[in-house]
């Protein structure tokens, strides 16, 4: 499970990194493919949000009891505040892609604080909250985690070879952006 949860973070950094790429270009003062910006967001509402993060969550609880702890916040309010800032993003982009004028300050703000956002909760989790799931988890514990899991576990719509018809430019532009490497 552990596993999944860090090939999920490889997975959404390569996503940053390309919005990242995209406010840059934005901040500079170029276009950029809002569509391409959009699929990224919707894959973090669609997949992120309603998979990888409940994973999070239901691990995470799971731990909290096994340590006789109470359950911190902190993991639980970065979730929210992630899915409201991605629905706040997604907003934005729809408005632009149907032609309603969005302050490029604004967007460029946005998009700049959900990046923010995204990549120190991926790092807290490395740093605070993956090593103590090592530190007290046998393999009984996995076990059982995976157990309270397997109604979560989806698919990654964009990471797999099951269906290549979701996320299709998306997915193009991550393989071609791999072959120029």
């Amino acid at each position: 499970m552990l596993q999944r949860l860090m090939r999920d973070h490889k997975h959404i950094a390569i996503l940053l990194n390309i919005l990242s790429n995209k406010l840059t270009r934005l901040a500079d003062g170029n276009g950029v493919n809002f569509n391409l910006v959009r699929d990224i967001v919707e894959y973090m509402q669609g997949y992120a949000e309603h998979s990888h993060h409940p994973l999070e969550d239901i691990i995470f609880d799971y731990y909290s009891n096994k340590a006789g702890l109470a359950n911190c916040g902190q993991l639980y309010n970065e979730h929210h505040r992630l899915a409201e800032a991605s629905g706040s993003l997604i907003y934005s982009l729809n408005m632009i892609l149907s032609d309603v004028v969005i302050s490029r300050e604004k967007l460029i703000s946005d998009l700049r604080d959900y990046i923010q956002l995204q990549q120190l909760h991926m790092e807290y989790e490395e740093r605070e909250i993956f090593p103590k799931f090592v530190q007290t988890f046998d393999d009984k514990d996995w076990d059982r985690v995976a157990v309270l899991c397997q109604q979560r576990l989806v698919d990654d719509p964009l990471f797999n070879d099951n269906d290549k018809s979701m996320f299709e430019e998306l997915r193009a532009y991550i393989e071609k952006a791999e072959n120029t490497i």
